[in-house]
């Protein structure tokens, strides 16, 4: 069965895929651009320590402070008995009252035996008048303060040490067994103690032991919730999550910016590169979005691509004219062959049927020499990107290239001088073989045009950074107009008396391919000396 033979349908390339939503490029900068705001979620947990710090530092205040109110009582409080000392009940609550008034902690006396003898959240108000406060207006909260409220509620649940403790109950009658801090003090100790209200709150208590004439005569209990505590870390937390707000919102805006402003551009020139792969027929008429102004990379790839683009198009026009001007000139022999061998058919004379044959002779000549020049400029191209220049001696391939010519054979055939000018050294990076390409077809073309016996004189020289030399004949010269003319591929423009077909019109033109891809160039000009005659100079980097 046969294959089917592939379309050009088949061979286009696929479309693009549709925009996504969010490129990955903009996800990626907008992951690391949010990684530094992220760390302070951090700053939770540090200020969970922060507050786990303060409970410490306020029971130790307090145990200072019960220290400071029991020593006062040990020595003010003390009613001596006959064999016993215990604390005077009425001396020791209006001590107690006067010691605490200063302080926001509430303090429970007990005595020796567990009873309680004075709380000073019912002793505080005796004495005083009416005390008038003004209270704060009702706290009426914005949208954004409730959603960050809200907000708070939520982290601070995920963020928060969560502690296992004891829940506080408060006794109608209480007694010294029913708080272990008040146990350990009637035993001479000074004990502390965390407890969980029924509000959510901490409730810090140490107990100290109340002595006279050392004997422990009593225990003070101080107790305050972690009210003030957990305004301050919520305050320092709010603070943080506005902080958090403010610098997350800029960051996302300026990731998006970050990213529109290289993600964008790089779009539209992977749209523009799609169209120019999936393009018809001539390019020319494509551009690429022009970003150069922008003055950092994605201008300089802009720019890339529009040069790549230009050298593509410049490629391709020349490939066309290249193919048009290979089937003209190959059309040219084959009609004269054509036209040769039908009239042959015809003719029975056997010296035209001789002169048809030398004629039929001279166009497959002619086309051999036309197909093996165009299959050399075709393969040219790649051979000269693949390939690595070496460092050659100019000099000694013009030698060499001079001495091919010294066994000629031939009547008033132009004699070939070699000058050297300066002391060189004359290298330059090549490829010998190419460059010795050059020098003969140089060479060819100046016999072709060199009267009998003239001289063909090849010059070397070094000038600044370029090593040039060029080869002078003695001929007519090349008119003005067509100086640049004469590189063109097929040009042709020979001597009367040199027998037609015998050269492609490709040498120049192939010379100038190889002086350019070495960073060089090739130039025509008339000979201003005498003898008159044409001089084609190449320069090489060195």
């Amino acid at each position: 069965m046969a294959r089917r033979r592939p379309s050009d349908e088949d061979a286009s390339p696929p479309k693009r895929a549709r925009r996504r939503v969010m490129s990955p490029l903009t996800r990626r900068i907008l992951l690391i651009n949010l990684a530094a705001p992220m760390l302070l979620a951090v700053a939770f947990l540090y200020l969970d320590q922060f507050r786990l710090g303060l409970i410490e530092a306020r029971t130790n205040s307090l145990q200072y402070e019960a220290n400071l109110i029991a020593g006062a009582l040990g020595e003010s409080a003390i009613s001596p008995q006959e064999m016993t000392t215990a604390l005077d009940r009425d001396l020791a609550r209006q001590l107690l009252r006067r010691l605490s008034a200063q302080s926001s902690a509430r303090a429970r006396l007990f005595d020796a035996d567990g009873q309680l003898l004075a709380d000073s959240s019912l002793l505080l108000a005796a004495g005083r008048g009416v005390v008038t406060r003004i209270l704060p207006p009702p706290n009426v909260q914005t949208p954004w303060d409730k959603a960050l409220s809200e907000l708070y509620d939520k982290v601070n649940a995920l963020f928060m040490t969560t502690l296992d403790l004891p829940r506080y109950t408060e006794f109608p009658f209480p007694h010294a067994n029913d708080y272990a801090e008040t146990r350990r003090a009637l035993n001479g100790e000074v004990a502390s103690g965390l407890r969980e209200t029924g509000d959510s709150r901490l409730l810090i208590s140490v107990g100290v032991p109340v002595q006279g004439l050392r004997k422990v005569v009593g225990a003070l209990m101080l107790s305050v919730d972690s009210q003030e505590i957990d305004e301050r870390v919520r305050a320092e937390r709010l603070t943080i999550l506005k902080l958090f707000a403010a610098i997350l919102g800029f960051t996302v805006l300026a990731s998006l910016y970050l990213a529109g402003a290289i993600v964008r551009p790089i779009h539209r020139l992977a749209e523009a590169a799609d169209r120019v792969r999936a393009a018809k027929g001539r390019i020319a008429h494509l551009q690429i979005p022009d970003f150069s102004s922008r003055k950092d990379e994605i201008g300089d790839l802009s720019a890339t691509l529009g040069g790549m683009l230009q050298a593509l198009s410049q490629r391709l026009d020349a490939i066309e004219h290249f193919a048009a001007d290979v089937a003209h000139e190959i059309k040219n022999p084959l009609t004269s062959l054509r036209s040769a061998m039908e009239t042959f058919a015809r003719v029975e004379d056997p010296g035209m049927r001789q002169r048809l044959l030398a004629v039929m002779q001279d166009d497959v000549r002619r086309m051999d020499r036309l197909i093996s020049d165009i299959s050399e400029a075709s393969r040219l191209d790649a051979e000269l990107g693949r390939a690595e220049a070496n460092m050659l001696d100019i000099a000694a391939m013009l030698e060499s290239v001079i001495e091919s010519y010294a066994n000629r054979s031939g009547k008033d055939l132009p004699q070939l001088d070699f000058r050297k000018h300066g002391k060189g050294p004359f290298r330059a990076p090549g490829f010998e073989s190419r460059l010795g390409q050059v020098a003969r077809n140089l060479i060819d073309n100046a016999i072709s045009f060199s009267p009998p016996n003239g001289t063909i004189t090849v010059n070397l020289r070094r000038d600044g950074g370029m090593v040039q030399f060029d080869v002078a004949d003695e001929g007519p010269g090349i008119p003005p107009d067509n100086l640049e003319s004469v590189f063109e591929r097929f040009y042709t423009e020979r001597p009367s008396s040199e027998a037609f077909g015998l050269h492609s019109g490709l040498g120049l033109s192939i010379a100038r391919q190889i002086v350019q891809s070495l960073g060089g160039d090739i130039r025509a000009e008339n000979r201003s000396d005498r003898p008159s005659g044409a001089r084609f100079i190449v320069r090489l980097p060195v």
